[in-house]
């Protein structure tokens, strides 16, 4: 299963390894923001991720500056990758992440939403129908090499009530892990 433009984001209400910004519980309607939601699959031992954890921190405080609500998703199997254990999550989260980082332990919502890779985004607008999915730009690894940033492009796109130019690029990263 994999979203569409213009569909509508799957709900969720998943347990929160960061209490510093929402509850023990998140849902979708706690994240969004009135401007849109941006929700990004993640996790704490893909060397992609690892490489953008000070990207995608500044990249919440910005949605945050414009009304726009940010939530991070680790769906990955624990068992088989113990780094994205909710434990790890909690620890991840006490360095003074910016935003709400749920734990999907049944992989459904990654399901709902076809995630595919870390990181992997999902631009929602204030209807939460989805505007952009893919990567943030095209350099998750290495920040000197960033040449194109669609995430922002689409956010800025989608603020001025416009259509991104480009509405979907494949992530960059590795696969979600899956429970066997």
């Amino acid at each position: 299963m994999s979203l569409n433009i213009s569909d509508i984001a799957p709900s969720f209400n998943l347990k929160n390894a960061n209490p510093n910004h929402g509850g023990e519980m998140v849902s979708l309607d706690q994240a969004k923001g009135e401007n849109g939601t941006v929700v990004v699959f993640e996790c704490n031992h893909c060397p992609y991720v690892v490489a953008s954890f000070s990207r995608m921190d500044a990249m919440a405080e910005y949605c945050a500056s414009l009304g726009i609500g940010y939530v991070g998703i680790n769906s990955n199997d624990a068992n088989n990758y113990p780094d994205d254990s909710y434990d790890n999550m909690v620890k991840r989260a006490n360095k003074g992440l910016p935003y709400s980082y749920l734990h999907d332990a049944t992989q459904q919502i990654a399901q709902h939403y076809g995630a595919k890779r870390t990181p992997e985004f999902f631009l929602f607008n204030s209807q939460l129908e989805l505007v952009y999915q893919g990567r943030m730009d095209d350099s998750p690894r290495n920040p000197t090499e960033v040449t194109t940033s669609e995430l922002s492009d689409a956010i800025t796109a989608m603020l001025d009530g416009q259509t991104p130019s480009v509405v979907q690029t494949d992530s960059i990263g590795c696969s979600v892990k899956w429970k066997m």
